[in-house]
């Protein structure tokens, strides 16, 4: 799984460690570890204290593979920030769209009525229109057997 982690130095320990700030959940999707969770690097690995580094561990927690995320916030800064999106751009997009989406609902629930209501009256104009067929062809009766 990958992490975007910061590098402490343990003074205790005399070396450094990873601190996992976020874990990647899916393409495009991380979520912020709360807690404090920490990797030891080993005494043969020397870094800069406070430097972000992608690491990818293995189920177990070993280290498969440990980059600077220079290049990786560098992409998230030209992909998501540069274009003026930010997060309450975002939330008035969602309120927008659920607007659409309840008005959309409420439109379709209208024209259900609508159509239930066309289909009645259909019904009361075919009703009727037999009505006069019938009280047509009972009056022609009546005066045909008169004469």
């Amino acid at each position: 799984m990958l992490y975007l982690a910061q590098v402490h130095k343990n003074e205790f320990l005399d070396q450094y460690q990873l601190r996992l700030l976020a874990r990647q959940e899916a393409d495009n999707v991380w979520a912020i570890i709360p807690e404090e969770a920490f990797i030891l690097l080993g005494k043969g690995n020397i870094m800069n204290e406070k430097l972000l580094v992608l690491v990818e561990l293995s189920p177990t927690g070993d280290i498969e593979r440990l980059e600077e995320a220079t290049d990786w916030v560098l992409h998230l800064v030209q992909a998501y920030l540069s274009t003026g999106i930010t997060p309450d751009f975002l939330q008035q997009e969602a309120e927008r769209a659920e607007q659409w989406r309840q008005s959309l609902t409420l439109q379709n629930q209208d024209l259900a009525r609508r159509s239930l209501e066309l289909e009645a009256r259909r019904e009361q104009i075919q009703a009727l229109e037999e009505s006069i067929k019938r009280d047509k062809n009972g009056y022609t009766r009546d005066d045909g057997g008169d004469t």
